[in-house]
Protein backbone atom coordinates (compact mmCIF):
# COMPACT_ATOMS: atom_id res chain seq x y z
CA UNK A 1 0.00 0.00 0.00
CA UNK A 2 1.68 3.70 -1.08
CA UNK A 3 2.43 5.75 2.08
CA UNK A 4 -0.30 8.37 2.60
CA UNK A 5 0.23 11.82 0.82
CA UNK A 6 2.87 10.05 -1.77
CA UNK A 7 1.45 10.45 -5.43
CA UNK A 8 1.95 7.83 -7.89
CA UNK A 9 5.18 7.54 -9.33
CA UNK A 10 5.92 10.23 -12.26
CA UNK A 11 6.08 8.81 -16.37
CA UNK A 12 8.74 11.27 -17.22
CA UNK A 13 11.38 13.08 -15.56
CA UNK A 14 9.53 16.66 -15.85
CA UNK A 15 6.46 14.95 -14.01
CA UNK A 16 9.11 13.93 -11.44
CA UNK A 17 9.86 17.39 -11.05
CA UNK A 18 6.90 18.54 -10.93
CA UNK A 19 5.97 15.58 -8.08
CA UNK A 20 8.75 16.83 -6.11
CA UNK A 21 7.57 20.71 -5.77
CA UNK A 22 3.68 19.42 -5.08
CA UNK A 23 5.05 16.92 -2.32
CA UNK A 24 7.17 20.17 -0.88
CA UNK A 25 4.41 22.74 -1.72
CA UNK A 26 1.79 20.30 0.37
CA UNK A 27 3.87 19.59 2.96
CA UNK A 28 4.50 23.30 4.08
CA UNK A 29 0.81 23.95 3.59
CA UNK A 30 -0.04 21.24 5.79
CA UNK A 31 2.16 23.32 8.95
CA UNK A 32 -0.07 26.45 8.48
CA UNK A 33 -3.32 25.03 10.94
CA UNK A 34 -0.98 22.88 13.01
CA UNK A 35 0.59 26.54 14.12
CA UNK A 36 -0.47 27.48 17.94
CA UNK A 37 0.56 27.78 21.83
CA UNK A 38 3.70 26.07 20.98
CA UNK A 39 4.71 28.06 18.68
CA UNK A 40 3.52 31.73 20.60
CA UNK A 41 5.47 30.08 23.55
CA UNK A 42 8.34 29.89 21.46
CA UNK A 43 8.07 33.18 20.24
CA UNK A 44 8.00 34.71 23.93
CA UNK A 45 10.67 32.66 24.76
CA UNK A 46 12.73 34.20 22.35
CA UNK A 47 11.72 38.00 22.98
CA UNK A 48 12.25 37.00 26.37
CA UNK A 49 16.07 35.94 25.76
CA UNK A 50 18.78 37.50 27.08
CA UNK A 51 21.13 36.02 25.13
CA UNK A 52 21.17 34.79 21.65
CA UNK A 53 19.36 31.77 19.74
CA UNK A 54 21.59 29.08 19.02
CA UNK A 55 20.36 26.87 16.20
CA UNK A 56 22.11 23.77 15.90
CA UNK A 57 21.36 20.29 13.76
CA UNK A 58 23.04 17.50 11.72
CA UNK A 59 23.17 16.21 7.85
CA UNK A 60 20.66 18.24 5.68
CA UNK A 61 18.97 19.39 9.08
CA UNK A 62 22.17 20.92 9.83
CA UNK A 63 22.35 22.83 6.96
CA UNK A 64 18.84 24.37 7.19
CA UNK A 65 19.68 25.22 10.98
CA UNK A 66 22.55 27.66 9.36
CA UNK A 67 20.00 29.21 7.04
CA UNK A 68 17.47 29.64 10.00
CA UNK A 69 20.12 31.26 12.08
CA UNK A 70 21.45 33.46 9.37
CA UNK A 71 17.72 34.89 8.87
CA UNK A 72 17.29 35.45 12.63
CA UNK A 73 20.46 37.13 13.08
CA UNK A 74 20.03 39.09 9.78
CA UNK A 75 16.22 40.46 11.00
CA UNK A 76 16.98 41.39 14.37
CA UNK A 77 17.44 38.08 16.47
CA UNK A 78 20.53 37.80 17.85
CA UNK A 79 21.73 34.55 16.61
CA UNK A 80 24.78 31.82 15.59
CA UNK A 81 24.35 28.39 14.15
CA UNK A 82 26.11 25.43 16.21
CA UNK A 83 27.77 22.47 14.53
CA UNK A 84 26.67 19.36 17.15
CA UNK A 85 30.07 17.42 16.48
CA UNK A 86 31.99 20.91 17.41
CA UNK A 87 29.98 21.68 20.38
CA UNK A 88 31.38 17.71 21.94
CA UNK A 89 34.31 19.27 21.51
CA UNK A 90 34.79 22.45 23.56
CA UNK A 91 32.34 24.81 21.34
CA UNK A 92 29.63 24.34 24.09
CA UNK A 93 31.56 27.00 25.85
CA UNK A 94 29.55 29.07 23.77
CA UNK A 95 26.06 28.74 24.81
CA UNK A 96 25.52 30.54 27.81
CA UNK A 97 22.31 30.11 30.33
CA UNK A 98 20.22 33.13 29.06
CA UNK A 99 20.55 31.43 25.55
CA UNK A 100 17.72 29.80 23.20
CA UNK A 101 18.82 26.68 21.43
CA UNK A 102 17.15 25.52 18.10
CA UNK A 103 17.11 21.82 18.00
CA UNK A 104 16.41 20.38 14.51
CA UNK A 105 16.36 16.47 13.44
CA UNK A 106 13.18 15.62 11.21
CA UNK A 107 13.67 12.06 12.84
CA UNK A 108 14.07 13.86 16.56
CA UNK A 109 16.33 10.64 16.91
CA UNK A 110 19.79 12.31 15.74
CA UNK A 111 22.61 11.10 17.85
CA UNK A 112 24.38 14.12 17.46
CA UNK A 113 21.66 16.42 18.34
CA UNK A 114 20.32 14.01 21.22
CA UNK A 115 23.63 13.78 23.11
CA UNK A 116 23.69 17.95 23.28
CA UNK A 117 20.63 17.86 25.19
CA UNK A 118 21.90 16.52 28.94
CA UNK A 119 24.96 19.25 28.34
CA UNK A 120 22.11 21.80 27.15
CA UNK A 121 20.54 21.56 30.28
CA UNK A 122 23.12 22.00 32.52
CA UNK A 123 24.19 25.04 31.48
CA UNK A 124 20.62 26.37 31.71
CA UNK A 125 19.63 26.81 28.33
CA UNK A 126 15.85 27.12 27.15
CA UNK A 127 15.42 24.21 25.06
CA UNK A 128 13.28 24.33 21.33
CA UNK A 129 12.55 21.18 19.43
CA UNK A 130 11.90 21.06 15.68
CA UNK A 131 10.91 17.69 14.38
CA UNK A 132 8.45 15.77 12.37
CA UNK A 133 8.21 12.86 15.71
CA UNK A 134 7.10 15.26 19.02
CA UNK A 135 6.97 11.95 20.63
CA UNK A 136 10.83 11.56 19.84
CA UNK A 137 13.63 11.30 22.27
CA UNK A 138 14.50 15.27 20.89
CA UNK A 139 10.74 15.99 21.35
CA UNK A 140 10.38 14.40 25.22
CA UNK A 141 13.51 16.11 26.10
CA UNK A 142 13.09 19.95 25.31
CA UNK A 143 10.73 22.42 27.01
CA UNK A 144 8.76 23.21 23.26
CA UNK A 145 8.60 21.44 20.55
CA UNK A 146 7.44 22.88 17.18
CA UNK A 147 5.81 19.99 14.68
CA UNK A 148 7.66 20.35 11.35
CA UNK A 149 4.98 17.13 10.07
CA UNK A 150 5.60 13.69 8.59
CA UNK A 151 4.78 14.30 5.09
CA UNK A 152 6.94 11.52 2.94
CA UNK A 153 10.38 12.69 1.39
CA UNK A 154 9.73 13.46 -2.39
CA UNK A 155 13.02 11.40 -2.84
CA UNK A 156 12.05 8.56 -5.27
CA UNK A 157 13.81 6.24 -3.27
CA UNK A 158 11.94 7.75 0.41
CA UNK A 159 14.88 8.71 1.71
CA UNK A 160 16.58 12.10 0.78
CA UNK A 161 15.49 14.70 2.63
CA UNK A 162 13.03 16.87 0.24
CA UNK A 163 9.72 17.56 2.10
CA UNK A 164 11.21 17.18 5.65
CA UNK A 165 13.94 20.08 4.65
CA UNK A 166 11.48 21.97 3.20
CA UNK A 167 9.36 22.07 6.17
CA UNK A 168 12.23 23.16 8.21
CA UNK A 169 12.98 25.96 6.34
CA UNK A 170 9.87 26.82 5.93
CA UNK A 171 8.90 26.62 9.63
CA UNK A 172 12.05 28.70 10.72
CA UNK A 173 11.41 31.92 7.85
CA UNK A 174 7.91 31.76 9.87
CA UNK A 175 9.54 31.87 13.43
CA UNK A 176 11.84 34.44 12.03
CA UNK A 177 9.20 36.96 10.21
CA UNK A 178 6.40 36.65 13.48
CA UNK A 179 9.82 37.84 15.35
CA UNK A 180 10.06 40.89 12.91
CA UNK A 181 6.81 42.03 12.91
CA UNK A 182 7.62 42.12 17.12
CA UNK A 183 10.25 43.49 17.46
CA UNK A 184 8.94 46.39 15.02
CA UNK A 185 12.16 45.89 13.03
CA UNK A 186 11.99 48.58 9.93
CA UNK A 187 13.99 48.68 6.48
CA UNK A 188 16.31 51.08 8.16
CA UNK A 189 17.21 48.38 10.85
CA UNK A 190 17.62 45.94 8.07
CA UNK A 191 19.64 48.43 6.35
CA UNK A 192 22.19 48.67 9.48
CA UNK A 193 22.57 45.00 9.28
CA UNK A 194 23.45 44.65 5.16
CA UNK A 195 25.82 47.67 4.73
CA UNK A 196 27.27 45.74 1.51
CA UNK A 197 26.36 44.44 -1.41
CA UNK A 198 22.68 44.83 -3.75
CA UNK A 199 20.59 45.20 -0.61
CA UNK A 200 22.53 47.28 1.52
CA UNK A 201 22.87 49.58 -1.63
CA UNK A 202 18.94 49.53 -2.52
CA UNK A 203 17.99 50.67 1.02
CA UNK A 204 20.92 53.11 1.52
CA UNK A 205 19.05 56.67 2.57
CA UNK A 206 20.03 60.14 0.46
CA UNK A 207 21.69 61.56 3.86
CA UNK A 208 24.30 58.85 3.65
CA UNK A 209 25.61 60.01 0.35
CA UNK A 210 24.36 63.50 -0.01
CA UNK A 211 26.91 66.60 -0.75
CA UNK A 212 27.04 68.76 2.47
CA UNK A 213 28.17 71.59 4.66
CA UNK A 214 30.94 73.05 2.32
CA UNK A 215 30.44 70.29 -0.27
CA UNK A 216 27.41 71.87 -1.47
CA UNK A 217 26.66 75.69 -2.99
CA UNK A 218 24.15 78.19 -1.78
CA UNK A 219 23.41 81.69 -2.69
CA UNK A 220 21.09 84.46 -1.70
CA UNK A 221 18.31 85.21 -4.44
CA UNK A 222 19.19 88.19 -6.42
CA UNK A 223 22.87 86.85 -6.28
CA UNK A 224 23.80 87.57 -10.42
CA UNK A 225 24.63 84.68 -12.34
CA UNK A 226 28.41 85.32 -12.40
CA UNK A 227 28.59 85.16 -7.88
CA UNK A 228 26.95 81.71 -8.84
CA UNK A 229 29.18 80.62 -10.82
CA UNK A 230 32.31 81.74 -8.64
CA UNK A 231 30.22 80.24 -5.51
CA UNK A 232 29.86 77.06 -7.42
CA UNK A 233 33.66 77.10 -8.65
CA UNK A 234 34.49 77.79 -4.70
CA UNK A 235 33.10 74.94 -3.24
CA UNK A 236 35.08 71.85 -2.30
CA UNK A 237 34.01 69.13 -5.19
CA UNK A 238 32.46 71.11 -7.71
CA UNK A 239 29.23 69.81 -7.54
CA UNK A 240 28.28 72.11 -10.73
CA UNK A 241 24.69 72.95 -9.15
CA UNK A 242 23.61 75.92 -6.45
CA UNK A 243 20.17 76.08 -4.45
CA UNK A 244 19.46 79.45 -4.63
CA UNK A 245 17.24 80.46 -1.18
CA UNK A 246 15.42 83.60 0.23
CA UNK A 247 16.08 85.38 2.80
CA UNK A 248 14.38 82.57 5.41
CA UNK A 249 16.66 79.99 3.77
CA UNK A 250 14.28 78.04 1.71
CA UNK A 251 14.91 76.78 -1.89
CA UNK A 252 13.35 79.30 -4.25
CA UNK A 253 15.28 78.08 -7.40
CA UNK A 254 18.27 75.93 -9.18
CA UNK A 255 21.24 77.28 -11.29
CA UNK A 256 23.16 74.39 -12.57
CA UNK A 257 26.37 74.09 -15.25
CA UNK A 258 23.90 72.48 -17.78
CA UNK A 259 21.38 76.44 -17.68
CA UNK A 260 24.64 77.90 -18.01
CA UNK A 261 25.36 76.00 -21.10
CA UNK A 262 21.91 77.06 -22.25
CA UNK A 263 22.17 80.60 -22.11
CA UNK A 264 25.30 80.82 -23.55
CA UNK A 265 24.05 80.15 -26.72
CA UNK A 266 22.59 83.57 -26.21
CA UNK A 267 25.96 85.78 -25.28
CA UNK A 268 27.19 86.02 -21.93
CA UNK A 269 25.10 89.02 -21.17
CA UNK A 270 23.13 87.13 -18.39
CA UNK A 271 26.12 87.03 -16.09
CA UNK A 272 25.86 90.33 -15.19
CA UNK A 273 22.47 89.58 -14.22
CA UNK A 274 20.12 88.08 -11.11
CA UNK A 275 20.47 84.52 -11.18
CA UNK A 276 16.82 84.52 -10.87
CA UNK A 277 16.35 85.11 -14.51
CA UNK A 278 18.00 81.72 -15.47
CA UNK A 279 17.18 79.48 -12.16
CA UNK A 280 15.14 76.81 -12.68
CA UNK A 281 11.97 77.95 -10.45
CA UNK A 282 10.64 74.92 -9.62
CA UNK A 283 13.24 72.30 -8.68
CA UNK A 284 12.80 68.96 -8.52
CA UNK A 285 13.51 68.19 -4.90
CA UNK A 286 14.06 64.97 -1.96
CA UNK A 287 14.08 64.47 1.21
CA UNK A 288 17.10 63.30 3.28
CA UNK A 289 14.93 60.51 4.29
CA UNK A 290 14.41 59.20 1.41
CA UNK A 291 16.26 56.28 -0.42
CA UNK A 292 18.92 56.58 -2.50
CA UNK A 293 17.39 54.78 -5.51
CA UNK A 294 14.85 57.32 -5.24
CA UNK A 295 17.02 60.04 -6.17
CA UNK A 296 18.09 57.97 -8.96
CA UNK A 297 14.90 57.06 -10.24
CA UNK A 298 14.23 61.33 -10.05
CA UNK A 299 17.21 61.79 -12.04
CA UNK A 300 16.67 59.51 -15.01
CA UNK A 301 12.59 60.93 -14.78
CA UNK A 302 13.59 64.24 -15.22
CA UNK A 303 16.54 63.79 -17.67
CA UNK A 304 18.77 65.57 -14.29
CA UNK A 305 22.19 65.00 -13.20
CA UNK A 306 21.64 66.81 -9.92
CA UNK A 307 18.99 66.81 -7.21
CA UNK A 308 18.56 69.84 -4.43
CA UNK A 309 18.10 67.76 -1.00
CA UNK A 310 15.36 69.97 1.57
CA UNK A 311 14.40 69.33 5.07
CA UNK A 312 10.63 69.40 5.79
CA UNK A 313 10.37 72.67 5.81
CA UNK A 314 11.87 73.57 2.22
CA UNK A 315 15.32 74.20 3.33
CA UNK A 316 18.25 73.09 1.52
CA UNK A 317 20.45 70.41 3.40
CA UNK A 318 22.55 68.95 0.69
CA UNK A 319 23.05 68.11 -2.73
CA UNK A 320 22.93 64.70 -4.91
CA UNK A 321 24.83 64.32 -7.82
CA UNK A 322 24.57 61.57 -10.45
CA UNK A 323 28.42 60.71 -9.72
CA UNK A 324 27.12 60.56 -5.80
CA UNK A 325 25.12 57.70 -6.85
CA UNK A 326 27.62 56.25 -9.01
CA UNK A 327 30.08 55.86 -6.66
CA UNK A 328 27.78 54.34 -4.26
CA UNK A 329 27.11 51.76 -6.37
CA UNK A 330 23.06 52.74 -6.38
CA UNK A 331 22.97 52.81 -10.23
Amino acid sequence: MPDAGREPEPRSRLERARTVLRMEARAIADLVPTLGPDFERTLDLVLACGGRVVVTGIGKAGIIATKISATLASTGTPSFYLHPADACHGDLGRVRKEDVVLLLSNSGESNEVIQLIAPLRKLGARLVAMTGRPDSTLGRNTDIVLDCGRAPEACPLGLAPTTSTAALLALGDALAMALIDERAFDTEDYARFHPGGALGRRLMKVREIMRQGDAMTTVPVGSTARETLIAMNATRGRPGAASVIDQDGRLVGFFTDGDLARNLQSGVGFLEGPVDAVMITDPTTISPEALAADAWRLCREHRIDQLPVVDAHGVPVGLVDVQDLLDARII
